[in-house]
Parts: C-alpha cells; sequence; structure tokens
C-alpha cells in the first residue's frame, strides 16, 4: 500500500500522490479541501502551542524575584576565608538602648550593608518613627514588603494602578503588606510617643525611590514640574529648597 505524502508547515510545496491526480474533478475538490483543512488545523495547534510557551515564559518572568543561585551562598572576590562571622551582622547593635532619633530613620540590613545576603531572595530594615513623623511616599521596585509595629501606633497606606487607596491603623503586633512596585507611606500620627517597626523584603536588595527626592531633587526641570502639578515655576523652586541638605 502506497504511503501517502505527510503535510508539513514549511517552505517546501506540499505535493500530493500521483494516484490523486487521476481522481474524477469532484474527488481532486474533495482531498483539496481536506489538505487545506489539514494545514489550517496544523497551523492552529502549531500557533497555541506557540502562545502557550510564551505565556508560561512571561508567567515565570512576572513571579521571578532575585535571581536563582547554583551554590549554597555567595562569597565575595574579597573575603578569603568564611565561618560563622560571614552570616552575622551586627549593624543593629548600635540601636539598643538608644535614644529616639528626633527625625525619622531607617536601618538596613540590605546587600549593601550585608554582603552575606547576595543571593539569599532577602532583607530587614528597622522603622524608627519619632512623634508625629513620617516615611514619606516611595516604592520599592524590586520586593514586597512586610511591616511588624513593635511598638506605638502607625497610619499606613499605599496606592493601587488603578488609583485606589488602601490604609490602616496598626497597633502593636499588627502586620501589613504593601506590593511590591506601589507607592506607599507610613505616618506616626501620634504627637507624642514614638513608634518602631521592623520590616522584611523578598530582595536582597528591594531598593527605594523616595517620591519626593526623586521629583524635586534630582535635577528635573521647573517648567516640567510646574506643568505636571499645575502650578508656577516659583512653587517648584520652593518644594525644591525645602528638600535641599541643610548645611
Amino acid at each position: 500500500m502506497q504511503n501517502l505524502t505527510i503535510f508539513h508547515i514549511s517552505s517546501y510545496p506540499i505535493k500530493a500522490p500521483h494516484f490523486i491526480q487521476h481522481f474524477s474533478p469532484s474527488k481532486r475538490r474533495s482531498k483539496q479541501i481536506e489538505s487545506n483543512l489539514y494545514l489550517s488545523n496544523s497551523m492552529a495547534i502549531h500557533k497555541a502551542f506557540l502562545t502557550v510557551i510564551i505565556s508560561v515564559a512571561l508567567s515565570q518572568m512576572a513571579m521571578a524575584g532575585d535571581p536563582n543561585i547554583l551554590t549554597d551562598f555567595i562569597v565575595p572576590s574579597n573575603v578569603t576565608s568564611v565561618d560563622g562571622n560571614f552570616f552575622t551582622f551586627t549593624g543593629m547593635r548600635a540601636l539598643v538602648d538608644a535614644a529616639p532619633p528626633t527625625v525619622f530613620k531607617v536601618s538596613k540590613a540590605s546587600l549593601v550593608e550585608f554582603p552575606s545576603l547576595d543571593g539569599q531572595s532577602v532583607s530587614y530594615a528597622v522603622l524608627q518613627f519619632p512623634a508625629s513623623s513620617t516615611n514619606p511616599p516611595h516604592t520599592h521596585p524590586r520586593s514586597a514588603e512586610l511591616l511588624f509595629l513593635v511598638d506605638g501606633s502607625l497610619q499606613v497606606g499605599f496606592v493601587d494602578t488603578t488609583n485606589k487607596l488602601f490604609t490602616q491603623s496598626l497597633q502593636v503586633g499588627d502586620l501589613f503588606v504593601f506590593p511590591k512596585g506601589l507607592v506607599h507611606f507610613q505616618f506616626n500620627a501620634d504627637p507624642q510617643k514614638t513608634a518602631l517597626a521592623i520590616s522584611a523584603f523578598g530582595s536582597a536588595n528591594a531598593g527605594t525611590v523616595s517620591l519626593p527626592n526623586t521629583l524635586f531633587t534630582s535635577g528635573i526641570d521647573d517648567n516640567v514640574l510646574a506643568i505636571s502639578f499645575k502650578t508656577d515655576v516659583a512653587t517648584i523652586q520652593a518644594l525644591k529648597a525645602g528638600l535641599a541638605p541643610k548645611p
């Protein structure tokens, strides 16, 4: 029994077996329709397969945080020996029994301060709030933030991509999550008491983009800001002056 030619989706011409040429016109048309349907179905399956592959790849990219490493940990090139000290960070000792700061202060244990975190997808920050102080609106482009309130009270909130504001009043023992990349803030509204919080991040270097500093101290043209905020250049310059480093 003669084998039929296998039809492939390629640049080569598709040739039917020679005996089809001896069929009647109606049979040849029927065979041609079947061939066209076969090609159409094959192309549809091919496109669907590519769509699935691309979708899976994009979803993996979207879920990825810090890159996975192929070793237990990463040792910086300037480190010659590794022991328990390499995995210990003592930078927070200065906070124990220290007087509260007079302005908002954040103490970090991230990749910059604690190189052992490289490849571990985790970092840490201690947030100290004097009375009536705030951590201004900011974002963390590479990680969500999970905040745990240790002392005092905080007003917190974030804005999602539909411009909806989510707020909460936190008491000691509460946790609050700020989704990755969204603008958020923390405010100690108590005029007399301090507040203390600890934040964990799913990245060794979550990054921080402070909106006031980014907008008004990075050198963006005054006219661009004035038009964007529907105000005048004098107001923009006053805002910049207020954010300028104090001598």
